[in-house]
């Protein structure tokens, strides 16, 4: 039997994915290592759209979620801009 994943635990499984991919990023980047942030903004937005596919109820509970990236972006940015 094939196990499938309900569209909430995608999302999940996607939002995991983005904020493990800028945790490393940014200890990369306080490493002076190089950083490849190629593909992001796709998954980024391969995010929002999933959470816009949810019921309204379910994206709301992506709000912090999406905030705290977004935070974390910022952070990344100026991390990178600093050690440019």
């Amino acid at each position: 039997m094939a196990v499938t994943s309900s569209p909430i635990q995608n999302t999940i499984t996607l939002r995991d994915r983005v904020i493990a991919i800028l945790h490393t990023a940014r200890a990369l980047s306080a490493a002076g290592r190089a950083v490849d942030l190629t593909g992001l903004d796709n998954l980024i937005g391969m995010l929002c759209a999933k959470i816009l596919d949810l019921p309204d109820e379910e994206a709301r509970g992506f709000h912090a979620a999406l905030c705290g990236i977004a935070a974390e972006l910022e952070t990344l940015n100026q991390a990178l801009i600093e050690t440019a």
